[in-house]
Formats: C-alpha cells, structure tokens, sequence
C-alpha cells in the first residue's frame, strides 16, 4: 500500500491528548449531587451498560482514524519492469564417441553425467541463447541457438551413441560450433567443448580451426572428463555356444589429450579445465557461468491508483453512529 499525502499522518498526534482528555474528564467528580444513593444502589446495572458509555469515544476516535487514512490517500501501485539484456551465445559441444560410456563417473558413465551437468548449467541462463554440437567421428548440431531452455534440455536428454560414435574428430566439432556463431551479433561468442579423447579422425586439424574461431571472435572453453590410466569400461560379450549377448567390465587406457585442449583453449583466450569425477564437472561449468556473466538492467514502472474511497465511507458511517447513539440511547447527563 502507498500513500500519497503520508504527512496527514500526523493528525493522529491530535488523538493522543483528545483521548487523554476524554479519561481525565471521565474521572472528574459527577455533574449533578444526589443526597441520598441509597435507591440508586438498589438499580443493578449490567457490566456491559457500565462500559458501553465509552463506545461511542470508541466509535468517534476510530472514525476520526479512518478519515485520516482517507486524507493521507492510500493507493494501490501496478508495477511493469522493463529489463534489457546483453546476452552470450553458448554452444554446448558434447563428445559421444563410445568412449564416453567409461563407468569411472560410477555409477552412471560420462555421457550420462556430462549430460546431467550440463542441463544444471543452462538451467539458469534464460537471457542467454544456448545450442547443442554432439560429435564423434562426425559432428552435427542438435539444436541450434534458442532462447527455449526447456526444448534444449530435451534435446540433452535425447542425445546417445550413435553408429559413429567410433572416432573423435574435435576440428570437425569446433567448425560445427563455430559456424552457429559466427553471424551472431552477440556482445560475447562461448563454445564449450566437453571431451574425454584425443583427436583421431578428421581432415580439420583442432588447432585450425580454434585459430578460425577465434578470428570470429570466439571464446573456447576445453573441459577434459575422465579419471588417467585405466578405467572402467562396459564390453558386449557374445557367448560363442549360445549366441546370448552379455555385457562384461574391462579396463582400458584413457586416452585425453590434455595438451591439445589446453592449446585449443588458449588459441581463443579461453581456458581448459580438467575433471576427474562428477563434483569437479558441477565445480567447473559454475566457474564458467560466473565468468560469462550476462549484464542485464532493469527499469521499473510503478503507476497508482486510488484506494481511499472504502477509508473514506467506513469513516463517515462510524462518525454518524457515534453521533446517533449519543444523543439517544447511549445519551450522558452533562
């Protein structure tokens, strides 16, 4: 509730001394001397009527009350907020070669939580436009640039191995994403390159085309996933006699190129990060969203009106029953 005249506010210092007059009065001696009260202490009188010679001060003061927040007039604001955003272009660009089915982020395997913690990520970006890159031997995007965060993460959601997902080919997959952004007009160009392997396939060397992204005005972001050495991995096993198929654990060797994605990174003046489980992933994609912040500003506008009408009539009703009940039925001997 807002006021436009607050300082009728202080009418109400005025109630202050006229109620402390009303008590003073009241206990002065009484106006008419009567010889003797033995017959009027004969009349039992009810509490209630005793107190209810004070109901009408109690109906006159809080009229009074009510006109005052009548006079201070009471309004009632509808806001409107007009917020101006200078948002980043994001392309998120995932690896699902069949290496990221390692169960070292047990007990799902990469993809799943690199999925998982993307979907975090994007969660609260709603000014920023964010696209979907998947890879392996080949790249294509998933979802192109959009400000619908929900379509995106079901996208996410959908994206698994497919049938080239034998390889990694990340010059491909950095000219996939590179290509989305560069006939964006946005203040700041991301790509997140999310990868567990090395560069095996592809005509498009890594670092040229990091060199073309970042001529474009384009910042890469290398995050490496995965445990070193050996790690665990799901394997299809067909028994030889009964042509059932089973799945068996195995352990292989990772094979993450750290260097590579550090020069990518470098290349764009972006960073390379590097995780070993799911809490270092989480940990690296808030770093970067603290460090590709959008500037958003906001003006709001605030238009009032009116609400001292029901202040206004409730006050007058008391003010006349007041007046009516004193001079009839609740009428004092001067």
């Amino acid at each position: 509730m807002h006021f436009a005249n607050k300082w009728f506010f202080l009418l109400f210092l005025v109630l202050i001394p006229m109620i402390w007059l009303y008590f003073i009065r009241d206990k002065k001696k009484p106006a008419i001397k009567i010889s003797d009260l033995s017959i009027l202490k004969k009349v039992i009188q009810p509490k209630v009527i005793i107190y209810l010679r004070h109901f009408p001060f109690f109906l006159r003061t809080l009229g009074i009350s009510l006109l005052i927040i009548a006079l201070a007039r009471p309004q009632k604001g509808t806001s409107e907020e007009e917020i101006t955003a200078q948002g980043i272009d994001i392309m998120i660009t995932l690896d699902i070669s069949v290496s990221m089915k390692a169960l070292d982020f047990q007990p799902k395997n990469r993809l799943f939580v690199a999925k998982e913690t993307t979907k975090e990520f994007i969660k609260n970006r709603r000014s920023d436009r964010i696209g979907l890159v998947v890879f392996a031997k080949r790249a294509y995007t998933k979802c192109p640039l959009t400000l619908d965060l929900n379509i995106l993460s079901g996208f996410i959601d959908k994206t698994d191995f497919e049938e080239f997902s034998d390889a990694t080919a990340i010059g491909t997959a950095i000219a996939t994403a590179a290509n989305r952004l560069k006939e964006s007009s946005a203040k700041s160009k991301v790509i997140i390159l999310l990868t567990d392997g090395a560069n095996n396939y592809g005509e498009l060397a890594p670092i040229t085309a990091a060199k073309a992204a970042g001529e474009l005005g384009i910042k890469i972001y290398t995050i490496g996933v995965g445990k070193q050495g050996n790690v665990p991995y799901p394997v299809e096993v067909i028994n030889p006699f009964t042509g059932q198929k089973s799945v068996q654990i195995q352990n292989i060797q990772s094979d993450l190129d750290e260097q590579l994605l550090l020069d990518i990174a470098s290349t764009t003046q972006g960073k390379f990060f590097r995780a070993h489980n799911t809490e270092e992933l989480k940990e690296i994609y808030s770093i970067i969203d603290k460090m590709e912040k959008t500037e958003i500003k906001s003006k709001i506008y605030t238009s009032y009106s009116d609400r001292f009408f029901p202040w206004l009539f409730w006050g007058c009703i008391l003010i006349i029953l007041e007046y009516f009940l004193s001079h009839t039925i609740l009428r004092r001997l001067p």
